[in-house]
């Protein structure tokens, strides 16, 4: 075919494609408005966004890449309530590119601990990635500042190093998932929540995930397993993707069934999506300094 035809082709669908997006822009996004605002600009760069387990009404978000070793407790509309420094990891370093959180169980029954997941890997060429976990604290949500230390687990791919910005806590099976960002398909892989600090775990390779869309905006930004194990979001930058776990199945089994689409006002780089504590909602958040938070509701079947 002739590059004048090609071209005949193309143009017509890019500009279809772009109408479309500027159509849904104008009768759906416009009529999402945000719930809040992220009010402290030290939040210039939020990457993930997970609920409390301790504290009702308190929300953990962190920065992306360049930030020191800290993240937030905030309250649904945004307002910063503590900063949460924490020490770096054994291998002599804090945070280096952290892409998500998470909020389960963890070693000591009846506790809730943090996961950050300091997992970013642009280049793919890292020989390894850490979780660090922190139990919840009393103060968190209610001092202006607290500190804490975590325990790293460093993680290798089985395969190769991977770029990856979206973990989850599953508090049923009591696993963290780990789902990868780029190429056409995506990877799913698991390791236990129980762990000795400072260890270096393989992660378990469970399925690949096929999402229709144009890179980059397909790629997986953020995801989230509500906390009674029954749901599970996963975020691209375009798009939120819904599933209902069946009852004793491994979410790595669920996410290989049928989706919904769920709505999403498409952010500026949003990389942040969050379950609401009872499950029956989600927020959202991105990147930039005062950023909007977004809520929605899980549309009823």
């Amino acid at each position: 075919m002739s590059r004048r035809k090609k071209l005949r082709i193309i143009i017509p669908v890019v500009a279809v494609f772009f109408l479309g997006a500027y159509a849904k822009h104008r009768l759906i996004d416009s009529k999402i408005q945000p719930g809040g605002i992220l009010s402290d600009k030290e939040m210039d760069e939020t990457s993930g966004i997970a609920a409390s387990t301790l504290h009702p009404n308190v929300y953990y978000v962190h920065n992306d890449s360049g930030d020191t070793s800290r993240f937030f407790a905030i309250d649904p509309q945004g307002k910063l309530l503590t900063t949460i420094y924490y020490t770096g990891s054994g291998h002599g370093h804090g945070a280096n590119d952290v892409e998500d959180i998470a909020v389960g169980p963890g070693p000591k029954k009846g506790k809730s601990y943090v996961y950050l997941g300091d997992v970013g890997d642009n280049s793919s060429t890292k020989s390894f990635v850490n979780i660090s976990r922190f139990e919840e604290k009393a103060d968190w949500g209610k001092e202006t500042v607290a500190h804490t230390a975590p325990s790293t687990l460093y993680l290798k791919y089985p395969d190769s190093p991977r770029d990856c910005e979206a973990i989850a806590v599953d508090p049923l099976e009591k696993l963290l998932y780990v789902i990868t960002k780029r190429w056409d398909s995506v990877s799913v892989y698991t390791t236990p929540l129980k762990f000795t600090p400072g260890d270096t775990a393989v992660l378990t390779f469970r399925t690949r995930l096929f999402f229709p869309g144009i890179k980059p905006f397909k790629w997986i930004t953020a995801a989230d397993i509500s906390k009674d194990g029954t749901q599970v979001l996963v975020k691209s930058y375009e798009k939120v993707y819904y599933w209902q776990r069946k009852p004793n199945e491994p979410i790595w089994q669920t996410l290989q069934r049928p989706y919904r689409e769920l709505p999403y006002k498409q952010e500026r780089q949003g990389e942040a999506i969050g379950f609401t504590p009872d499950g029956k909602g989600y927020l959202t958040t991105s990147e930039g300094v005062y950023a909007p938070i977004y809520y929605y509701d899980i549309p009823a079947k």
